[in-house]
């Protein structure tokens, strides 16, 4: 059975529909998803596990038990957490000199960064004059805040790099647990999606190479918000990200989208206004105050070169090799913002063309994965921006799996290939050029699989495990706004559940919030649809 359990985000209390039928006891609770039954994969493995749920238990409805699912989420980040620590005991014990950070796959920026940006000496370098640190405001002011802390240990001045790198990753381990659990109350009926983002091979190698997850962890409140009803403060938590890293931006764009559909602009209008706001007020500030300090991320980017391993470096790579023309800095930046125009302006025609409404997730992945998959550069940190939007958009463990074993070959590709350049490495140990422009094609096509997936599901819906195990999972429809609603409960109370569940849950998009059950107005859109049996 598809329909499952618990409420997703907060929703502002509201008097249901008076069409709605039934009462609180009019039938069973609904339970939750549990993979063993609802992913092919695991259903397949389960006998490995200790075989399937039992038929007369209620998934996610636990009395006298510690081991609830959001307590297990948790604790296997913390176990997740704990292993990326043990991974990078080769630097946290040894330095992060050449060569060692390369081939034990442990550098990361934030002790790169501590003397190279002046933080040993000044924990307010980015703010001072001649500033040079090439990061956001916001992420700024976290880098200096953990130089403050760090700098007051006891035992920091033994190992000041070790000690910004330890405060650093506390902060990133705290960051990784509220995505989980933001993820796990994102997630409609299937809590156990976040399980995707608690052990990612992706977050326990990459995490700690730079600030990353404190964009994608207010970037994953932000969603939980809007799905809660709440666009005003959900774009408030967009902002701050977009403070951190311009990339939680884009789901401005994916709301754009459904406003269009639904020609219901207050969510978007909503949203835009906060997330305006919030980059606004950590911003402005610093552009009145040291102007030349705050541009250097804005200058930094528009000039660049092709940066490790973009599809824009392989080119440059592979061109080396066999005399070829490269890239320039200006045409870079012509190639990778003109291709990912296109990408959204693809995106934005399907979002709106496509017969049935999108949901929040996908459009949000769809625009995001193409930023990663167009960049300038793709830093083995950007992984970590997909994962938790991955969980909510296409939650099959199989695909998910299959993604993360081709980014973590790439992970170690990468650090191979800067390897073969650093003092004191041996050719032995390095990765040649051919090597390393596969694991980067390997990467992206893995990305895009996960693109067409996406795409597939909003083309046809009832393939969608996420709309399938919401009670309105296969009712769509352009109708008058409330009928999906009232369609669900009836659905509900017809295969014996409580239809009042149908109240306080979304129809047919956890993340939707205001969108969620909107008809679609554009004229385009009006003619009605078949129904899907």
């Amino acid at each position: 059975m598809s329909l499952r359990t618990p409420a997703p985000g907060p929703r502002k209390a509201g008097a249901a529909p008076s069409t709605i039928p039934g009462g609180h006891d009019a039938g069973r609770p609904l339970p939750a998803s549990v993979p063993s039954r609802a992913d092919g994969l695991v259903r397949r493995m389960r006998e490995l596990l200790g075989g399937p749920v039992g038929r007369h238990t209620v998934p996610g409805r636990m009395t006298g038990t510690f081991f609830t699912p959001m307590r297990v989420l948790i604790l296997l980040t913390t176990l997740s957490a704990i292993v990326a620590v043990l991974l990078k005991s080769p630097c946290r014990l040894s330095g992060w000199g050449q060569p060692t950070v390369y081939y034990a796959g442990c550098y990361s920026d934030w002790s790169a960064l501590y003397g190279g940006r002046g933080f040993a000496e000044d924990p307010f370098a980015p703010f001072a004059a001649g500033a040079s640190f090439e990061y956001p405001v916001l992420m700024s002011v976290v880098a200096s805040i953990a130089a403050v802390i760090s700098q007051t240990l006891p035992f920091s001045d033994l190992n000041p790099s070790l000690a910004y790198w330890d405060v650093n990753f506390v902060f990133t381990a705290v960051l990784w647990i509220i995505t989980v659990v933001v993820t796990a109350k994102s997630a409609g009926r299937r809590p156990w999606d976040a399980l995707m983002v608690a052990v990612a091979p992706g977050i326990i190698l990459a995490g700690s190479v730079n600030w990353d997850l404190w964009a994608v962890a207010l970037l994953a409140v932000g969603m939980w918000l809007f799905g809660g009803r709440r666009p005003l403060l959900a774009g408030i938590f967009f902002g701050l990200g977009a403070a951190m890293k311009l990339y939680p931006l884009l789901i401005l764009g994916a709301l754009l989208i459904l406003a269009v559909r639904s020609l219901k602009w207050a969510p978007f209008l909503w949203a835009a206004l906060g997330t305006v706001a919030a980059w606004l007020a950590v911003n402005l500030p610093m552009m009145i105050g040291n102007v030349q300090a705050w541009s250097v991320f804005f200058t930094f980017s528009g000039e660049r070169g092709p940066g490790l391993s973009s599809i824009w470096h392989a080119w440059d790579v592979t061109m080396g090799k066999i005399g070829g023309p490269t890239i320039n800095a200006e045409q870079l930046s012509l190639l990778a913002y003109g291709a990912f125009f296109a990408c959204c302006c693809a995106i934005f025609a399907l979002g709106v063309l496509c017969r049935y409404r999108p949901r929040v997730a996908h459009l949000t992945f769809l625009i995001v994965a193409a930023f990663v998959l167009c960049n300038k550069v793709y830093s083995p940190q950007f992984v970590i921006w997909l994962i938790p939007l991955a969980a909510l958009a296409a939650p099959r463990w199989r695909d998910f799996l299959i993604w993360q074993f081709l980014e973590v070959l790439h992970f170690w590709a990468i650090w191979m290939y800067l390897a073969k350049g650093a003092s004191g490495s041996e050719v032995q140990h390095s990765l040649d050029d051919t090597f390393y422009v596969l694991a980067i094609l390997g990467h992206m096509a893995a990305t895009a699989y996960l693109m067409f997936r996406v795409v597939e599901q909003m083309l046809n819906p009832w393939e969608d495990p996420v709309r399938a195990s919401l009670p309105g999972g296969r009712i769509w429809r352009t109708g008058n706004a409330g009928q999906g609603r009232v369609a669900a409960a009836a659905r509900l109370e017809s295969l014996g559940f409580d239809p009042s569940e149908a109240r306080r849950l979304p129809v047919d998009d956890p993340l939707g919030g205001l969108y969620d059950d909107a008809p679609d107005r554009a004229p385009w859109l009006l003619k009605a649809h078949a129904p899907v049996r």
